[in-house]
């Protein structure tokens, strides 16, 4: 049996002795959390901010129509963003970018790894660049195929479909952004 004079001191100090010695540097365990954790906000804002501006292209782009009276009053032609499939194109696949946002902003509290970006970031990219390429045609024109600006005459029209690409593209800065901090938080993982 011990005696109480042979037990060993183990130098664990009082909580008199420990008060104000608090480590300044935090452990690994600590700043993997605190990284984890600034990512995760990184991640939602991100989101947010993506989900914002594809909103507003695809309400901007649904929403825009203009008409304009040709030599009289009675002779009017309207310009709608269904006119054109490329546009309808647009706004069906910012819905869908934005659906998916939605839906993924539940999931991103639990994991911050979502296989499907890069498919979502794809379809945006190509809907943003066709209505940036019909935005351009009706801006510019094409003189080698006879096709005239129609911005000429639809400046309202036109105004809006500008606004829209380049709010769309900065969705997909923001989508970028979100596969980039996705791909982060894999290889941290491993």
């Amino acid at each position: 049996m011990p005696k109480s004079d042979d037990t060993a001191s183990v130098g664990v100090k009082s909580n008199d002795e420990s008060k104000g010695k608090t480590p300044l540097i935090a452990d690994d365990k600590e700043k993997k959390g605190g990284l984890k954790k600034i990512m995760e906000i990184l991640d939602f804002v991100l989101r947010l901010a993506a989900i914002i501006a594809a909103l507003i292209a695809a309400a901007t782009m649904g929403t825009s129509n203009e008409t304009v009276s040709f030599f009289t009053r009675f002779f009017r032609v309207q310009a709608n963003y269904d006119d054109l499939p490329t546009f309808q194109f647009f706004v069906i696949a910012m819905t869908i970018l934005v659906g998916y946002l939605v839906i993924s902003l539940s999931f991103s509290v639990v994991t911050m790894i979502h296989p499907n970006l890069v498919v979502v970031l794809s379809l945006g990219t190509t809907s943003a660049a066709a209505a940036a390429a019909i935005v351009y045609l009706a801006h510019s024109g094409d003189p080698n195929t006879n096709w005239q600006s129609i911005c000429q005459h639809f400046r309202d029209f036109c105004q809006k479909m500008s606004e829209t690409v380049v709010t769309s593209f900065v969705a997909v800065v923001f989508f970028m952004l979100l596969v980039l901090l996705s791909g982060c938080m894999f290889l941290k993982t491993r």
